[in-house]
């Protein structure tokens, strides 16, 4: 991938994560706890304490923003703010580890993403 189209899919990565800010301040929940939750996505990570094709499909399930939004629109649907704000958390921490360089996983390494390698090969 050329630096420019990597700047590019990082900025949109990041205007993603600003939009699930802005979903965020709509909702009635005291501004800590978007903090507080941004990262609780990454508890699909244990899987990778069994082995990597387990921890690639549980990591790549909870970081698929096709999950998210369909969350996030079954919360508007239902009008349950619960599911609102799951939805809006794991598309803005998908999007958050993307514009980090995280993407999704393929089962043979932790490092091996969809948007290239992360760290030392």
């Amino acid at each position: 991938m050329t630096k420019n189209m990597n700047i590019l899919l990082k900025l949109e990565e990041l205007g993603q994560l600003l939009l699930s800010i802005l979903l965020f301040q709509q909702l009635d929940y005291a501004w800590w706890i978007y903090p507080a939750c941004i990262l609780l996505p990454d508890i699909s990570m244990l899987g990778y304490l069994f082995n990597t094709k387990i921890g690639a499909w549980g990591y790549n399930l909870f970081h698929h923003k096709l999950l998210a939004i369909a969350i996030l629109a079954l919360g508007y649907w239902l009008n349950h703010d619960l599911l609102i704000l799951s939805g809006i958390i794991l598309f803005g921490h998908s999007a958050m580890d993307r514009t980090l360089g995280y993407g999704l996983k393929y089962p043979d390494s932790f490092q091996h993403t969809h948007l290239g390698w992360v760290g030392k090969k």
